[in-house]
């Protein structure tokens, strides 16, 4: 199937939940949820507290056509759950490589859904990327779980930045060859 990944950005459906793009009723949820010091504290990119306008400007980068990054909602209605219970993301980068980004609400840890959404992502593999990147905080344990359980390998250290720890946070880097 070949689909034209600046604007098209397919629904994923597994049998519990879906991951589907972004919408703006999304907002309310998703600050909610990224607003809480245990999530945003394990991402990069999520600062604490949220800044007023900082989750309606994501949800609207991520519906963009000229975005970088497609952006799914973690969609339980399916199964009478909430319609946002975290999100999953694919960076594109060069040479059919992508980095695969996300973070579940407290309310859902530890019941599968990350490794579920991962793995629904890897296979959907909806940019056709050859590899596939991921980093965790070395701290999140549960994290680099979910990765290895979905196929991905430890491939070394690093550090990244964390915005709402205003801090360097040591990190482990992960490698899934699909092709």
């Amino acid at each position: 199937m070949s689909l034209d990944h600046a604007n098209v950005q397919p629904t994923i459906r597994t049998e519990r939940f879906d991951l589907r793009p972004l919408r703006p009723s999304d907002t309310g949820l998703i600050e909610y949820y990224a607003g809480d010091k245990r999530v945003a504290d394990m991402t990069a990119n999520v600062p604490h507290p949220l800044p007023p306008g900082a989750t309606e400007a994501y949800v609207a980068r991520a519906m963009s056509s000229e975005r970088t990054m497609d952006v799914w909602a973690m969609d339980g209605t399916k199964a009478d759950g909430p319609e946002v219970m975290g999100v999953i993301s694919l960076e594109r980068l060069d040479r059919k490589q992508s980095e695969v980004s996300y973070w579940v609400a407290p309310a859902f840890w530890n019941t599968g859904l990350a490794s579920d959404a991962v793995r629904a992502l890897v296979e959907a593999n909806p940019l056709g990327s050859a590899t596939m990147f991921a980093s965790v905080f070395q701290e999140n344990l549960a994290s680099a779980r979910v990765l290895t359980n979905c196929g991905f390998e430890y491939i070394g250290d690093a550090e990244a930045f964390s915005v709402a720890r205003n801090a360097k946070v040591s990190t482990w880097t992960y490698l899934r060859k699909l092709r």
